[in-house]
């Protein structure tokens, strides 16, 4: 059953840990797969065509360490690593593969549920000297919602790894196209992204907006849009249409920012990088807001 934070004008579900999504790629706490704003649906879903919708990603799912999970290199072939946010995986070849169906031990969860917040606790057991607690909270506001972020190393070796919301995202039942824009506080620079995906030259660069000539039928990738510089973590998707729109603010500079996205969802990606010695702790916001331009 869907846990709801509502209030006047905007709308938020999502799922408990162990509930629908048991896919071993993203983060289990807190995992929000619908929001409403004004009777504006601003959620999609990885896939529209899948007949495993509890495999794939959904609305603001997000996930840590895409391209490395942690203690997978110490962990030996049929040995178990971690997944912050999911538990345990069974190591089965020598590359980790983000994107791969493992074996999962779930990681212990506690949830507390607020009038206008919901608390989510993940608890690690430790595995090759690696342990962590992860804490979220998602606090509703006015005009849209807040991810607090707590994450300790509670093991005897460091924690190196990232993380990002990967932002699963549509305004209304329009297709991605030429009533969309999408906006970065710095500029692009395509010569020095490190990859280009754009098979039918549908979405189009500008100096710090990124818009589309047609609705896309290929997948479209471009990482990474801050060229390796240190940026504010910020984007700003608008229907030019309807005058809808979503903003997304880190509290921190991000040096990776990645575009994902197909013909019915856009996905900007604003990663934190994480380094964590035994004992220490670290926290981090991402700020939602929502809005109707005039």
């Amino acid at each position: 059953m869907a846990y709801i934070l509502k209030n006047k004008n905007l709308e938020i579900k999502l799922d408990l840990p162990t509930e629908k999504y048991n896919f071993s790629r993203f983060d289990w706490t807190g995992k929000i797969t619908a929001l409403n704003f004004q009777g504006i649906q601003l959620a999609s879903v990885e896939s529209i065509d899948t007949v495993h919708p509890n495999s794939c990603g959904k609305g603001f799912y997000n996930e840590f360490g895409i391209d490395t999970a942690l203690g997978f290199e110490a962990a030996k072939i049929g040995g178990w690593f971690h997944k912050i946010g999911v538990g345990l995986l069974k190591k089965e070849d020598a590359k980790y593969h983000c994107a791969k169906n493992y074996k999962i031990k779930p990681a212990d969860f506690k949830v507390k549920a607020l009038k206008n917040k919901i608390a989510i606790l993940c608890k690690s057991e430790i595995i090759h000297g690696y342990s962590y607690l992860l804490k979220k909270e998602i606090e509703l506001q006015e005009y849209g919602f807040v991810i607090n972020y707590y994450l300790e190393n509670t093991g005897t070796k460091e924690i190196i790894t990232d993380e990002y919301v990967h932002n699963f995202t549509a305004i209304g039942t329009d297709f991605i196209g030429d009533n969309y824009t999408l906006k970065f506080p710095f500029q692009l620079k395509p010569k020095l992204f490190i990859k280009t995906v754009n098979p039918e030259k549908k979405v189009i660069l500008g100096n710090q907006t990124i818009q589309f000539i047609e609705t896309p039928t290929n997948p479209f990738f471009f990482s990474n849009l801050s060229g390796g510089e240190k940026v504010l973590a910020k984007w700003e998707l608008m229907h030019l249409k309807n005058k809808i729109g979503i903003r997304e603010t880190g509290n921190f500079l991000t040096d990776k920012v990645n575009l994902w996205g197909t013909k019915h969802v856009i996905s900007p990606e604003l990663f934190i990088k994480i380094q964590l010695q035994p004992g220490q702790s670290t926290t981090w916001t991402r700020t939602y807001n929502l809005f109707k331009a005039t």
